[in-house]
């Protein structure tokens, strides 16, 4: 099967409603061109799951800005003036999740676990409505898994068949994100033949991706 994809084709495979893994930290490791790319469909009412909301300007952080999304599951929204704005005046859902938790869920989907125990945010915003256990003796939020429609990653390099290398910090989410949904898109810098990458530097095995879109 060639996995390699037009942007175009790329784009097509996200639709109305669709929940969404985006990876990367502040667009850094993003999938920046298949972001833009819907952008410019008009693609609508999107849930996004992701470590932040990056910038108006950049990134994800322009779908926001352009109001194609209604929810949001993240960690901070700090450096996003627009969804700040947009949350206050309810047009989007935020869900706020402590980044580790936040990485945690998506890698239980990805590890078909029912969810991960974590004491961080209880007694805060974060444990309204969730289930506390106590094991020996010590409490623990429940946090369920986080898994998506579509997960739309950033690679550095692949290769024909869809192995991953994420130079630096580029790979922040993306290896959990690329487990935990039902169509993963990558967004590759570098292609290479395959063998060219030594096993042992995979980040992403092929098995996991479905599609690779050129970053140019």
């Amino acid at each position: 099967m060639n996995k390699i994809i037009s942007l175009e084709e790329a784009v097509a495979k996200v639709k109305d409603g669709m929940t969404i893994m985006l990876g990367g930290f502040l667009s850094v490791g993003g999938a920046n061109r298949v972001i833009e790319g819907l952008i410019e469909s008009g693609v609508k009412n999107l849930t996004l799951i992701c470590n932040d909301t990056s910038f108006p300007d950049r990134g994800l952080g322009k779908l926001i800005a352009n109001k194609q999304v209604v929810k949001i599951t993240t960690s901070h929204i700090g450096t996003n003036p627009s969804t700040q704005e947009q949350m206050n005046n309810g047009d989007i859902t935020v869900e706020f999740s402590p980044q580790g938790t936040l990485a945690e869920r998506i890698r239980a989907a990805g590890a078909g676990l029912g969810g991960v125990l974590t004491p961080t945010g209880l007694g805060t915003l974060v444990a309204e409505g969730k289930e506390v256990f106590t094991i020996d003796g010590k409490e623990y939020l429940l946090e369920k898994p986080l898994k998506a429609d579509v997960a739309i990653i950033g690679a550095s390099v692949a290769d024909e068949v869809g192995n991953l290398i994420y130079k630096g910090t580029t790979q922040n989410m993306n290896p959990l994100m690329a487990m935990a949904a039902d169509i993963v898109i990558a967004e590759y810098q570098e292609m290479v033949k395959v063998g060219e990458i030594s096993p042992e530097n995979v980040k992403t095995p092929s098995i996991f991706v479905d599609f690779l879109v050129s970053s140019k």
